[in-house]
């Protein structure tokens, strides 16, 4: 085995994945080090499993939300084919068709662990115990992703709990379920599990999916709660224990317990950038900031993409980056870029912090992107928010009591938008739009032009821009 490459990335994700063939199709040779599955997380554990499990009760609710198609469906989700195609979604957890991809690009994959020694050096140890040392010629890419953040509980320590890869993964649906955090994690596994059958209580330290707009939130509340979900806020549990059935019980604030089969914690994720060496570069693990190419400050050589460098922990956004720094090592190589770089280049990272799309996949949806209205105002932004309901003539096509809520951010100097919010039955696919006009920096007597087609709910674009006053 080679031990010098131009380009050595540490995690094989998405992200990194993305950053060594950009590399490669650079005309730089590049080494993946992956401790577990290629392809990372998204693939195995989050985003592919998740909506596997999503997706038939997402399409069974739609079916009965149509006359004539209701009158059609007679029984509920089959839970062992749900289960099923989950496995399939996930590769049923084997990375040999990732791997295979990988050679034949030209990417040489490393089974093991890496830690820096030095400047572009990394001691490695491989599946085998072996221990060796790679060195890159330009460039080293920290791609390790991202960790579940455990609360500190009294008593969690003692009692098994899942964390989102465990319920992603599992080949059985507890009869209850308690979920200990209301972000889009728990929000989303929440669900699928209620409409796969089990009886789901969920705890919001603060506010259920606080991240976004309260008409938006509200939206996914009913719909949870229509599935039989309980939603307490403003609650964290005071201790945890095992029972003698093999249960977890949690004690509640006013000397409520909630028991349950299984407890599920979704409680965010933090940078996986322990045991990295990190400290010995003047670097603390919590602290590592990049530019907007994806260099890791004071380090001329060290770049970071995806979860571990910070930001919205999100594949699609971690591709991206990993797109934006595999092209900028590629052109360093030549001498073609310097330390600076223009924003919206090809090397700049400019949409993560103007135009990051974000969808929480429940039924409803909540799919927004770009700046939230109080980010605007502190950016010095003179914004104006215009909301209205998604009534329109597709969306009463799409079902019949289809109920959904749209806000659209202006940036009023500008004329342009630079955020949206869409929340209800399948408001994801609303969602590029908007991304393309924010990112276009599209005036709105432009988008005017930008008719949408009859019937579809997309026509909410026409009544936004109605109502702005267009």
């Amino acid at each position: 085995m080679d031990s010098e490459y131009d380009v050595i990335v540490v995690g094989g994700g998405a992200a990194g994945e993305n950053a060594a063939d950009r590399a490669v199709k650079g005309g730089l040779t590049a080494a993946i080090v992956e401790k577990s599955l290629l392809g990372g997380a998204c693939s195995y554990w989050a985003c592919e499993p998740s909506k596997a499990l999503l997706r038939p009760g997402t399409a069974l609710h739609a079916a009965r939300r149509v006359p004539g198609s209701r009158e059609a469906v007679t029984g509920q989700l089959d839970v062992p084919a749900v289960l099923a195609h989950r496995d399939e979604a996930s590769s049923h957890w084997d990375d040999s068709g990732q791997a295979q991809w990988a050679e034949g690009v030209g990417i040489k994959v490393i089974r093991g662990t890496a830690r820096l020694t030095g400047a572009r050096r990394l001691w490695v140890t491989d599946d085998d115990g072996n221990h060796f040392t790679l060195t890159a010629r330009h460039a080293v890419v920290l791609a390790t992703g991202s960790l579940p953040v455990i609360p500190k509980v009294p008593g969690l320590h003692n009692v098994r709990v899942w964390t989102t890869p465990d319920a992603t993964s599992t080949q059985e649906v507890p009869e209850s379920l308690a979920v200990i955090g209301a972000g889009v994690a728990g929000a989303e596994l929440a669900q699928a599990f209620a409409r796969l059958g089990s009886k789901v209580t969920m705890l919001a330290r603060g506010s259920f999916l606080s991240a976004f707009p309260e008409d938006a939130r509200n939206l996914v509340a009913e719909g949870l709660r229509a599935d039989g979900v309980e939603i307490l806020e403003g609650v964290s549990p005071e201790f945890a224990e095992r029972t003698d059935d093999g249960a977890v019980r949690l004690t509640l604030p006013g000397d409520r317990t909630l028991k349950a089969e299984r407890l599920l914690v979704a409680a965010g994720r933090r940078p996986a950038l322990d045991g990295l060496g990190l400290p010995a570069f003047g670097i603390e693990p919590h602290l590592l900031r990049v530019d907007e190419s994806g260099r890791v400050q004071g380090l001329s050589w060290l770049y970071a993409v995806g979860d571990c460098s910070g930001g919205a922990k999100l594949t699609h956004q971690g591709k991206y980056q990993a797109r934006i720094t595999g092209d900028a090592i590629v052109a360093r190589s030549r001498d073609e870029l310097d330390a600076d770089v223009e924003p919206w280049s090809r090397w700049a990272r400019t949409a993560d912090v103007l135009a990051v799309p974000h969808v929480v996949f429940t039924d409803p949806e909540i799919a927004s992107v770009g700046l939230t209205e109080e980010d605007a105002w502190e950016a010095g932004i003179r914004v104006r928010a215009v909301e209205l309901p998604i009534s329109v003539a597709g969306a009463w096509q799409h079902a019949e009591d289809y109920e959904g809520w749209a806000q659209f951010l202006v940036d009023e100097d500008a004329r342009t938008l630079i955020g949206a919010c869409f929340a209800g039955p399948d408001v994801a696919e609303l969602l590029h739009a908007a991304t393309i006009a924010i990112v276009g920096e599209v005036p709105l007597e432009r988008l005017w032009h930008a008719t949408p087609s009859f019937p579809t709910v997309s026509e909410i674009w026409l009544r936004f821009l109605e109502a702005y006053g267009l």
